[in-house]
């Protein structure tokens, strides 16, 4: 009973320390550009909506791996049905007229996507702490450890992405083709990491397609959630914050001068 109390609270301290990357990594630089009470919101709807979506494909996909009754066609079926769920749910969400006129769609995707990917990551580290899993990593470990904290950030920068994505698409507005689009990737990254628990070199595909978004996310997604001032003056506020750390940086340091000489 205790290493199964320790097993779900390390599972769980590891998916919220996957928000907290996500969340300092990007969505903390915009903080007074934005409506940050409504992003907390999101990120708790994300838990909530994780939590469900994550049961979902520990039941459908994981179990039935771990038990042989599902091949790669039908955990591909399952994931599919639910990323195209979870797509319906964020443009549900972020689609609503309240969001599209105050432009908060792609912020607000931001933190539902890290509460997403929290979940998931929990879910898959429990699994993964279990001894009886038949995997070579399983078991509460320095590498089981390691392996679940790469799961948590992948699948909260992951989901993230795709939902800042799909936010900042409804704003063109452009919702089907991106609906699919996410659907299809979120297949893919729920897929990816799942397998990943067998085998962990899999996580380098979905960490590569991040890297790539990860630009086009914070420079175009992200703020084109602002009015068009508010964007001004975050990209000034930007190219500032720059100036200082370079000049800090680069400046030369002299040697304290005593009060008597």
């Amino acid at each position: 009973m205790a290493t199964g109390m320790w097993q779900t609270q390390a599972a769980f301290a590891i998916g919220i320390i996957g928000v907290f990357i996500g969340w300092r990594g990007s969505i903390a630089k915009m903080t007074g550009f934005f409506d940050l009470s409504g992003s907390v919101k999101y990120l708790l709807y994300g838990i909530v909506s994780g939590m469900l979506l994550a049961s979902a494909a520990d039941t459908l996909i994981l179990s039935g791996i771990i038990t042989g009754q599902v091949n790669i066609i039908t955990a591909s079926s399952y994931a599919l049905l639910i990323a195209i769920c979870e797509s319906a749910f964020v443009l549900f969400l972020l689609g609503r007229p309240r969001n599209v006129a105050l432009r908060a769609s792609p912020p607000f995707g931001w933190t539902l996507g890290l509460g997403i990917g929290a979940m998931q990551s929990s879910v898959l580290a429990f699994r993964l702490f279990d001894e009886e899993l038949n995997s070579s990593f399983s078991g509460f470990s320095m590498y089981s450890v390691s392996i679940c904290l790469l799961i948590s950030v992948t699948a909260c920068t992951g989901h993230a992405v795709l939902s800042a994505y799909q936010g900042a698409m409804i704003l063109e507005p452009r919702r089907l083709g991106p609906f699919f689009l996410t659907s299809i990737l979120r297949a893919a990254l729920l897929i990816s990491l799942i397998l990943s628990i067998y085998a962990p070199l899999i996580l380098v595909a979905p960490l590569t397609a991040i890297v790539a978004a990860w630009a086009p996310s914070q420079e175009r997604w992200l703020p084109s959630g602002l009015t068009p001032a508010a964007r001004q003056a975050y990209r000034r506020t930007t190219r500032q914050s720059d100036r200082h750390r370079i000049a800090s940086s680069s400046r030369t340091r002299g040697s304290m001068i005593g009060e008597e000489e």
